[in-house]
């Protein structure tokens, strides 16, 4: 029985292929990457005398794909170190290395007769015991495993990722009558606690869960925007955040996508079904003459929308030509927007007889109708549907969720009013006195199913802080954040403000919150479930007080924050930092002077002030300076000029992390920080640091002296910055910015060597700041972020 998975190998090198082969790169696990073997020369092979035989050339199409990862944007490889445990070979010549894997996951054309030829050879060369995948987007994972051996069948079953498989959430695992038990138990574990993803045990049904409900609903759109009259503009103003979903909406996703892949989803399901649905999921002319056209979205620079210059203009879909972008406005939808409870705004939209409220009704009751309908033939209950949506295709409620949220009494009234078929099962339930598909008590979520409620089960490394707040309430809190006791003797601090901003109320909170866990707890969690964990300070505010001259109120905000961030660091307890997401300005100053951080694989993590015009003022120079100080191992020579410029060059120029693990590259985590590759446990992981420190005898660090550059340091530093001015790459105000930076880096005018301390190191930084804040064009850069939410340069 497999316990673990520590060799892996990918049968198929195109973007999905190559993706999930990156992606297990990124958890660590090395990766065998295979191709079919080219059957002729290129050019440049030719010039280099290269011929069929050689290596070179046999893994030319594995080893291509494993160089595009290093280009391809979102990136697929959390750190370009990542590529190291890849490894290109192909399909003939390293089949027998199949008998190392622990994994084997098939990723070739979406042609069954293709798949089962590939695993009849793998099934000659896989060891016992084994696992063996198709990451299929529909083919029947039955067929795939008629006529392979007993113990390939126990042992194979279908991963569907959704790409990019880095990003995106879901993966649905498919068994089929065969599989074992342990098997699919295994492969749920894995998914959840290795590969950081939800996944929902889906049946083995065409397209499965995400795509067939998604697509049935991406085509009723389509259809309905033909019969109303409404541009490719108009659905996609509104069907988008406004209804819960993911900007890019309809059409957007769709160009994404790419339409020649959508039109292989749908039609694997027209060719298996009949009837109505079928008619459903035949594409409309219009699209088959945007496939003859080539026109496939993002990948052909034309789909739904073309850009040009800096407008982008929308497909009509009658003419086929491209028109100025239209946008839906109606009464509903100004109303709607003034409903922040997104019930009470789904209902206003529905339930309006405007345009908008009649183009929703009629392309979101099919698809609650249609899961309905499906419920039990692509999954066993509505939880499952209802996270497969949200994984999968970024909806923020599933549909039953949804249909809870607009009155399912309320609806099926209207829908029988217009002689519309509602589902036996959901009558049936109304009938038995259940008002909805989901109900809470006492902190605890069930569902609907076969009559009677069901617990939600839940991975118990999942802490839910509103369950947590509803069943236990909190220690304290106030407008920006509160203070939480999540068990075992650990508190848990949740920013709330607008954005997580930091302002007084959360500095007030973060002391408040030092002091308790001082007295009564053993450590504390500063970390929280929203959007992001931080996007920095209170923008909004700093100007206000910079525009009003009240520089008395800026220097004590500074200074409250650098004290807070003091206490943070010096606390007697553990502090653990969970950052996640965008973890930027403040943010990150929160969390680099914690005992640990324990970041989402997925953090963005900068000092980016100098995008508003100012530098850090709570800390994050000296800490990130640290960080790399301490990073040199005991022994070797330091170089505080070369620290210097890297944290110089880090701040001046706004980094941003693009991953946990290039967080700690760039010291923003040190060495013993933590990853968690799913998100949903990284409060848990948080919490364990917490655990771990105070059972170790935690003591908070030593102050110490800080060896800075001084004024020699200073000039080199200039120096850089004034040789980015002189190659057009910075402005004037830029370098004004870059040299006040500068100088708070290299501790000011003092021999290079001199050890300072930490309150120094604050009291320059703050001067900094302050003086920064009072200027004209920082004002005008902050203002500029506040109305456009990107940098000026000025």
């Amino acid at each position: 029985m497999i316990q673990s998975i520590g060799k892996a190998a990918v049968l198929g090198s195109g973007v999905m292929g190559s993706g999930i082969a990156a992606h297990l790169a990124n958890i660590g696990i090395p990766t065998l990457l295979l191709d079919i073997v080219p059957s002729q020369l290129t050019e440049s092979e030719k010039a280099k005398g290269l011929t069929l035989e050689d290596k070179q050339v046999r893994n030319r199409i594995s080893e291509q794909s494993l160089q595009k990862l290093l280009k391809q944007k979102p990136a697929p490889l959390t750190s370009i170190k990542n590529l190291s445990l890849l490894e290109a070979g192909n399909l003939e010549d390293d089949m027998p290395r199949l008998g190392e894997m622990d994994w084997i996951i098939e990723v070739v054309v979406e042609n069954l007769e293709v798949k089962k030829q590939l695993f009849a050879k793998v099934d000659q060369y896989r060891r016992p015991g084994s696992i063996v995948s198709s990451n299929t987007s529909g083919i029947s994972v039955e067929a795939m495993a008629k006529g392979r051996s007993d113990d390939f069948k126990k042992h194979f079953l279908g991963t569907h990722f959704f790409n990019p498989p880095r990003y995106l959430k879901l993966l649905e695992v498919i068994p089929t009558e065969d599989t074992a038990s342990h098997v699919i138990s295994f492969m749920k574990h894995f998914g959840e606690e290795k590969l950081g993803k939800g996944v929902v045990i889906a049946k083995d049904t065409p397209n499965f869960i995400a795509n067939r409900i998604g697509t049935y609903g991406l085509l009723v759109t389509v259809k309905e925007m033909l019969k109303g009259g409404f541009s490719v503009g108009e659905v996609d103003s509104v069907t988008g955040p406004l209804i819960g979903r993911p900007k890019s909406a309809t059409f957007r996703t769709l160009d994404v996508v790419g339409l020649d892949t959508f039109a292989h989803v749908a039609n694997n399901v027209y060719r298996q079904t009949e009837g109505k649905e079928q008619e459903v999921f035949e594409i409309p002319d219009f699209m088959k003459s945007m496939l003859g056209n080539g026109w496939l979205g993002s990948k052909s620079q034309q789909g739904f929308f073309l850009k040009k210059g800096k407008e982008i203009l929308e497909l009509d879909p009658s003419t086929l030509e491209y028109i100025p972008r239209k946008k839906l406005t109606t009464k509903a939808i100004e109303q709607s927007k003034q409903e922040k409870n997104l019930a009470k705004k789904m209902k206003t939209l529905l339930y309006s007889e405007d345009r908008a409220g009649k183009l929703l009704w009629n392309i979101l009751t099919p698809v609650l109708l249609y899961s309905a309908e499906k419920l039990g033939d692509i999954a066993d209950n509505i939880v499952s549907i209802d996270q497969a949506m949200k994984w999968g295709f970024g909806w923020s409620h599933g549909p039953f969720e949804l249909w809870d949220n607009i009155g399912i009494a309320e609806s099926i009234q209207k829908l029988e009013a217009d002689h519309v078929s509602v589902p036996k099962f959901v009558k049936e339930m109304l009938q038995n006195g259940c008002a909805s598909f989901y109900k809470e008590e006492n902190g605890e979520r069930y569902y609907y199913h076969n009559g009677e409620y069901h617990p939600i089960e839940e991975n118990p490394k999942i802490l839910n802080l509103a369950k947590i707040k509803q069943q236990k309430g909190v220690i304290k809190k106030n407008s920006g954040a509160s203070l939480l006791d999540i068990g075992d003797g650990v508190a848990l601090l949740e920013f709330h403000s607008q954005n997580n901003a930091i302002g007084p109320d959360i500095i007030q909170m973060i002391n408040f919150a030092i002091d308790e866990v001082e007295r009564h707890y053993k450590g504390l969690v500063i970390g929280n479930q929203g959007k992001n964990f931080c996007v920095g300070a209170n923008l909004a505010m700093i100007l206000m007080e910079a525009q009003d001259d009240s520089i008395f109120e800026l220097d004590w905000i500074v200074s409250s924050f650098q004290q807070a961030m003091m206490k943070i660091k010096y606390s007697s307890k553990p502090v653990v930092a969970a950052p996640f997401a965008m973890t930027l300005g403040g943010g990150a100053e929160v969390c680099l002077p914690a005992a640990h951080i324990q970041a989402s694989m997925e953090t963005y993590i900068g000092l980016v002030e100098t995008g508003v015009g100012l530098i850090p003022g709570g800390g994050g120079n000296k800490e990130l300076y640290l960080n790399h100080l301490n990073s040199i191992p005991e022994g070797v020579e330091v170089d505080l000029q070369k620290i210097a410029n890297q944290v110089f060059e880090t701040i001046a120029l706004a980094k941003v992390s693009s991953s946990g693990a290039e967080a700690g590259e760039s010291r923003f985590l040190n060495r013993d920080d933590g990853i968690s590759v799913n998100d949903d446990f990284l409060l848990y992981d948080a919490k364990q640091a917490v655990l771990a420190l105070y059972e170790k005898g935690y003591k908070p660090p030593l102050k110490q002296k800080i060896p800075v550059v001084g004024e020699t340091g200073y000039a080199t530093l200039l120096l850089g910055a004034r040789a980015m001015k002189s190659s057009g790459y910075i402005s004037d105000y830029d370098l004004k910015i870059a040299q006040k930076l500068a100088y708070v880096i290299a501790g000011g005018r003092v021999p290079y060597g001199t050890k300072v301390d930490e309150e120094y190191l604050l009291g320059l930084e703050k001067e900094a700041f302050l003086s920064l804040v009072a200027e004209r064009k920082s004002q005008e850069r902050m203002q500029h972020m506040l109305l456009k939410g990107k940098p000026l340069r000025n």
